[in-house]
């Protein structure tokens, strides 16, 4: 990539967002930097520190740790702060020669439900190619565990099918079909994999040229290996943890998110109470409540059965 291009890269595709990882030292060297230019450090959860100045956020996170930028500056914090003074690597501008294959076609796939007893389990997929990847940083796509909100989460959803060229699929097992799936897979790691699968099936209909697929890694890598040979799909897959790192698969945790939650607002209007998310005790709470409404096979119209939630609920012995 020439000087030019590069210089022409970095004003088209402006970045409001970036996460970097960080070691001990360099969580250091950034805190002092921050001190230097007068950024006021604020509280925030899970982070070991957070500070803000103007409309530029910076919090490192303990997990990792990391860094996570964000605001109108995020180019220009890179490029005079973070990479001089703490990392001392220059890679702005130079990501699609550091790390070609996250610019290369490919799908993204990334579930959303899996862990909740209330709702679907949904399945996104999303094909990126350089420009749509770059279309997408630029819109502030990142993995939908570290968007607060709801409505955020649909922001971005919109962001990425607008973007130009891109081809996505998402599948939402309602629970009533969850349970009948369950019931035949007997597995849940085995149902992931056909819904994944199910979702490259569609994809590869749509862009029948894209030569590989990444999927975070949910079990196995030869499960979903098996799901794709069974639909007699042969491009290449590859399978990691935190896959959501990348973009097409960020993507796909979005729109899954989205549909996701679509749900659970639909699901909070049909009982007239809130339907919770996760298996606590909120939840075991509005199961009950649902089930003194309506009866005990209500359940499996708004929860996945196999849970053991379910017997918290109905107070039945395995």
């Amino acid at each position: 990539m020439t000087r030019l291009a590069r210089k022409n890269h970095v004003k088209t595709c402006q970045m409001t967002s970036h996460t970097a990882p960080l070691n001990a030292d360099q969580v250091g060297k950034l805190r002092a930097a921050l001190e230097e230019q007068g950024f006021e450090f604020v509280p925030k959860e899970h982070t070991i520190f957070a500070a803000k100045k103007g409309k530029l956020n910076v919090s490192v996170y303990a997990k990792g740790p990391k860094v996570l930028i964000q605001g109108k500056d995020t180019e220009d914090f890179i490029r005079f702060t973070l990479e001089p003074q703490v990392t001392g690597e220059a890679k702005l501008g130079y990501e699609e020669i550091a790390d070609p294959e996250h610019f290369a076609p490919h799908f993204g796939i990334d579930e959303s439900g899996k862990g909740d007893f209330f709702g679907p389990l949904c399945i996104a997929g999303v094909y990126t190619d350089a420009e749509i990847t770059r279309h997408l940083i630029k819109s502030g796509v990142m993995d939908s565990k570290r968007v607060t909100t709801p409505a955020a989460i649909r922001k971005l959803a919109a962001a990425i099918k607008a973007t130009p060229g891109i081809a996505y699929d998402v599948i939402a097992l309602r629970p009533e079909r969850y349970n009948e799936l369950y019931a035949t897979f007997k597995n849940l790691n085995r149902m992931l994999a056909w819904g994944h699968a199910t979702v490259i099936e569609e994809l590869a209909k749509k862009k029948p040229d894209c030569p590989r697929a990444l999927s975070d890694q949910f079990a196995r890598a030869d499960v979903l290996q098996t799901a794709l040979k069974r639909k007699n799909i042969s491009l290449k897959l590859d399978q990691r943890t935190k896959g959501e790192s990348d973009t097409a698969v960020a993507a796909a945790s979005i729109l899954a998110r989205e549909r996701f939650i679509d749900w659970m607002d639909a699901a909070t209007k049909k009982a007239g109470f809130t339907i919770p998310l996760g298996c606590s005790s909120l939840v075991v709470d509005a199961g009950k409540k649902l089930v003194a409404a309506h009866g005990p096979e209500v359940l499996g119209k708004f929860a996945k059965l196999h849970f053991k939630t379910t017997q918290q609920v109905t107070g039945e012995l395995s």
